[in-house]
């Protein structure tokens, strides 16, 4: 209760910064879609300033409109009253999920598996074994698949699968230290990158390794806490934060990187400021040493373009993940270690910064509006005639895949790290 208040008192004082302008609206992409004021910032944020006064007059009404968000940032990031309308939204949920407590089937999930990360890493183990009896490949290019029998949940999604191995059984752990490049890095790897996309987390240890970079890997990793706080899960949020602070600050390193955009901008931008007292201090100090790892390899080891050749060429375009670039403002990065790997040619499209609407949980509630921003974003990326999709984002990845895949195009999605990995001499 006591955390609770304290929420609650910052929540007062943030939302008298609102303008009430309404340059949110042109910039949300789930307004862009439903044109209802609610479903915008500036309606939000009327509606938590009536909540303060009605207390809790509806909280369940409240919540479920606070959850019709992608969390995206698109809004703070062109706020010209500087709202922090993110981390307004995520302390309203920890306030109204204490208040009226977390709906089963999300207290199975949160509390019951991703709090645990050993547990969770066995049932994800477990579903990798037998997901082949649910599911079939639908597009090869892409690597999706698709249910076998339509089920209300998946509908007629087109998924990656679980990786038959996972990051964190194939390099269970590591501790090497500095070479040529004299700097050491803490890798963060992520949920999605572990249990989905390990190829991109053996790309950044090889690439790594290429320059010189020591790695400090601890074993037991967890989630960094964004889809338990996303969900007003406070407790969760801090068991998490707690148990990945225990796990780094073990090491000795100079830099915390990781290759997933989302969890680059929940330890840069939401620990400090989520965090409960015992760890508020812990996390300020990762978070100043956190970077994701495009940034890392252009500001601190440095980037050389290749030499121009002759041969094969592929077209790549860049979708911006909105934590990379409304969040931290990294853009210019991610095409830098584009441009620096041999064969490729980055071809913008027309708009790589808008959201590709997946939204975590969004998502799974609101299926046909983050389906239909994701079109978007799919005709967008084919127009370019690119031969591969690139993301800093493994959660961008698995909406843009779903998404090529429904239109039946044959464009690969990969990560930025992937593909220079990819052109490094064994």
């Amino acid at each position: 209760m006591e955390s609770l208040a304290r929420l609650m008192r910052e929540l007062e004082d943030q939302l008298v910064v609102c303008m009430k302008c309404g340059m949110c609206q042109s910039v949300c992409p789930v307004f862009d879609q439903t044109g209802r004021e609610a479903d915008v910032a500036r309606g939000k944020l009327a509606l938590l300033s009536g909540l303060m006064e009605s207390m809790f007059d509806d909280p369940e009404g409240v919540y479920a409109q606070l959850n019709k968000c992608l969390l995206c940032g698109s809004c703070a990031a062109n706020c010209p009253s500087g709202v922090s309308v993110q981390e307004i939204f995520l302390k309203a949920r920890a306030i109204l999920t204490g208040y009226m407590g977390l709906p089963p089937a999300k207290r199975l999930v949160l509390k019951g598996m991703l709090a645990n990360p050993a547990l969770f890493d066995r049932l994800a183990e477990w579903g990798a074994r037998f997901q082949k009896l649910f599911t079939r490949p639908v597009n090869e290019v892409v690597g999706t698949s698709c249910a076998r029998v339509m089920s209300p949940l998946i509908e007629d999604r087109h998924f990656r699968t679980l990786a038959p191995v996972p990051f964190h059984k194939q390099v269970p752990s590591l501790d090497t230290p500095a070479g040529k490049s004299g700097l050491k890095v803490a890798v963060f790897t992520g949920c999605l990158i572990d249990k989905m996309f390990p190829a991109i987390a053996h790309s950044t240890l090889k690439v790594l390794d290429h320059f010189g970079v020591g790695v400090y890997l601890p074993d037991n990793q967890g989630c960094c806490g964004i889809p338990a706080l996303s969900s007003g899960d406070l407790p969760t949020f801090h068991k998490l934060l707690a148990h990945s602070l225990t796990r780094f600050e073990a090491g000795a390193f100079d830099y915390l990187i990781t290759a997933c955009a989302t969890c680059t901008s929940t330890i840069h931008e939401v620990w400090p400021k989520m965090a409960d007292e015992r760890h508020r201090e812990g996390a300020a100090i990762l978070a100043r040493r956190t970077m994701d790892i495009n940034q890392f390899l252009v500001r601190e080891v440095g980037l050389q373009q290749p030499v121009a050749s002759d041969g094969n060429r592929r077209t790549i375009t860049y979708h911006d993940p909105c934590h990379l670039k409304k969040s931290l403002k990294v853009f210019s990065e991610p095409r830098a270690v584009i441009q620096a790997t041999p064969g490729s040619t980055l071809k913008e499209m027309a708009e790589p910064d808008w959201c590709c609407g997946m939204g975590g949980s969004f998502n799974l509630q609101y299926y046909d509006i983050s389906k239909s921003i994701g079109r978007q974003k799919a005709t967008q990326i084919q127009a370019t005639g690119a031969d591969v999709l690139a993301t800093g984002c493994p959660a961008c990845m698995i909406q843009i895949s779903d998404m090529l895949s429904q239109a039946g195009a044959k464009i690969a999605v990969r990560h930025p790290i992937e593909l220079f990995a990819e052109s490094l001499q064994e």
